[in-house]
């Protein structure tokens, strides 16, 4: 669940609050987290369960497991980019001809149409290709903190339900290229990190 560098400040000043535990290093590239104690001064199970108390899920490093996660953890990033990608363009294509009718002479209700049409596909494309980023920040909200995700999921989510309230009142503009356009540069660089 680590996303930002702020997640890694978190995680290592728990741990090192910890009683006998005289360091605590958190490398991002590979999620691992270094963590040296005084001998018998605590168990390591209280250190996944301080992790655990701030909204991260963790274990003892086994390499076989920490690849088959960062597989899983790739072909989810991969998934939602496609969709992601897939969706933007063809709500590009709408919002184009939408943004050049609103200048020339498009009616109400083809623009309303193109609106959604748009909203068709947004909506499941945004909900698929945002679980990295939803499922980061629920997770850190449960726990009271915030993380980089928890405004880019407000962002999309009220760009969305502005934009299905501006196309239910007949709006001349709504926001679904924005947001799911969001979605895409953040997957992107979320994927090219990972």
């Amino acid at each position: 669940g680590i996303a930002c560098g702020g997640c890694i400040a978190r995680i290592e000043s728990a741990v090192k609050r910890l009683p006998g535990v005289t360091e605590a290093r958190l490398n991002f590239t590979n999620r691992r987290l270094h963590v040296a104690w005084s001998d018998g001064a605590i168990a390591p199970a209280q250190i996944l369960q301080a992790l655990e108390s701030i909204g991260y899920h963790s274990h003892p490093f086994r390499p076989l497991r920490a690849e088959q996660e960062e597989a899983a953890e790739m072909r989810l990033l991969t998934r939602s980019l496609a969709v992601a990608a897939f969706a933007a363009m063809n709500v590009m294509l709408l919002s184009v001809a939408v943004w050049s009718g609103n200048a020339t002479d498009i009616t109400p209700e083809t623009r309303d149409f193109f609106h959604w049409a748009s909203a068709l596909i947004a909506l499941p494309a945004a909900a698929y290709a945002g679980r990295p980023f939803f499922k980061n920040a629920w997770r850190a909200l449960r726990t009271a903190s915030l993380n980089m995700d928890v405004p880019i999921s407000l962002g999309v989510i009220l760009a969305l339900g502005m934009s299905v309230v501006e196309t239910a009142h007949h709006a001349k503009d709504a926001y679904y290229d924005s947001a799911i356009m969001l979605l895409l540069f953040l997957l992107v660089g979320r994927t090219l990190d990972h």
